[in-house]
Order: structure tokens, then sequence, then C-alpha cells
């Protein structure tokens, strides 16, 4: 299967997001956003800087929770659970979404405590031996073992840019997420180190939903299976990645793609 072929599950959602808005203070940021993210799939939000797709996708791991102006309205559900009831623990929602950031920021801790943090402060390793197993795995995964396996004590910060964002991802995949949102993830990377990156989130899509922000067009041609284009706090058009970059439905959707705006 190749980056852009569609798998067969596309109708499996994981999230969906109906009539979101975004307020920051009195600024209207997302207005009236729905979109539907299938599971198994990586779904690519694409548009120029501050057309919100970074601020959308901080609500499906409700980090704008930390935003004290930042206001979240209408309904945005994780198989079919409303995330933003009483009843979820955003602590909780965010080991089951896991987010990797535009620069990498790896905790000022040895790569096996990088590893091993998130499963030991959400209870889901029992012993040394356990916590070994799932670094190693999560390493592996993160396309990052074979680098690191002799200086797991060393400090993650002595890593190379690329290799520090592998470790942000076998991070956040630790806690065997259900979701990975990925926000402008290769931004600071080298030609070398982001195809690494684009490769590992293909092979990462077969287990998980993969959302990326990316404000390279190439990118989400290549690594995405579906594409959100987002223009001015709204989301324009949404579809098969293909279907957007040589089909669009809308005017402004041909605009960005052909370079007249962005």
């Amino acid at each position: 299967m190749t980056m852009t072929d569609a798998p067969e599950n596309i109708h499996d959602i994981k999230f969906s997001a109906r009539n979101v808005d975004v307020f920051y203070g009195d600024t209207h940021a997302i207005k009236s956003v729905d979109v539907d993210i299938p599971d198994k799939t990586v779904t690519a939000f694409i548009g120029p800087s501050g057309c919100g797709k970074s601020t959308f996708l901080r609500c499906l791991n409700r980090m704008n929770d930390t935003i004290d102006s930042c206001r979240v309205t209408g309904d945005i559900r994780l198989d079919g659970t409303d995330i933003y009831t009483k009843q979820i623990d955003p602590v909780q929602l965010r080991a089951r979404v896991g987010m990797v950031f535009q620069k990498p920021n790896p905790f000022p801790k040895s790569i096996f405590d990088n590893v091993a943090y998130g499963p030991k402060i959400h209870g889901l390793v029992g012993n040394r031996s356990e916590t070994q197993e799932v670094v190693e795995k999560s390493l592996r995964r993160a396309a990052l073992w074979d680098e690191v396996k002799d200086r797991l004590h060393e400090p993650g910060t002595g890593l190379s840019g690329g290799q520090q964002q592998r470790l942000c991802i076998a991070r956040a995949i630790a806690t065997s997420p259900e979701v990975l949102l990925m926000d402008e993830p290769c931004s600071a990377l080298d030609p070398i180190a982001t195809a690494q990156i684009e490769e590992l989130i293909d092979e990462l899509r077969s287990r998980l939903a993969v959302v990326i922000v990316t404000h390279s067009m190439q990118q989400a041609a290549r690594v995405s299976q579906r594409t959100a284009f987002f223009h001015m706090g709204e989301l324009v058009e949404q579809g098969a990645t293909d279907q957007i970059f040589t089909r669009p439905q809308d005017p402004r959707t041909e605009s960005y793609i052909t370079g007249r705006i962005g």
C-alpha cells in the first residue's frame, strides 16, 4: 500500500466534530467547523498561516483548556463520546490522544525516562521489566531504538533534531494512544529527518488515527489519505487527498493549491 492509497476502513470514524467555534477573548478564531476523522488514516489539515488549523487541532485533546482566554463551543466526540463533558478527565484524554509539537521538546531527562514518563504517570506499567518493555517497543515503533539502545541513560536533549522529534513521537505513543496529533512535526527538521518522520507516520497509521497540521502541501500529498483545507477560521473543504489536490470543489481551495493565496 502506498502512502496515498485510501484504507478500506475509511468509514470507521474516530473523531467527529460538529459546529465547533473557538474564541480567544473577543476574537472568533474557528467558525462552525464540521469534520470527521477516520481511524487508521492520516488526515492532513492544510491552509495559510493563521487560518486556524493548529487551533482546531488543539481542540481534539483539549490543549486549548490551558489558555485562559480560550472558549470552545460545539460538539467534539471521540468514539461517540463528548470529550468536553465534566466526566472526561483531560489528562486521561491526552493519554488516548497523543500530541507531537512543531519543535522537538524532550524533557530534561534521560532518553529512557522521556519514554517511560507517560506509562508511569498513567499507571500503565507495574514494574521495571514492564517499563523496559514499553520503552523498547515505543522506541522501535519510532524507528529510534537502534540509534539509542546503548545510550538510554544519556539526556534526550543530546540527540540531533530529527532524533529528538522521533523521541517525542516515542514518548507520545508509549501510552498506546488511539489518535496521534502532529502540529507541523517536520518544520524544524532537515529533508533527511523529514523523510524519516514521514515514513514513520505511514507506519503508525496501521495502528491509530493520525492528524497532521502541515504548511507543506507536498507533505500532505505524500503522507495523508484525507485532507481538510482551512481558510480564515473556516473549514472550506475536506475529502480524499487526491481529490482535494486534483479536483478541488471550492475556488478558495484551488487558489491555495495553485499558490494564488497563502
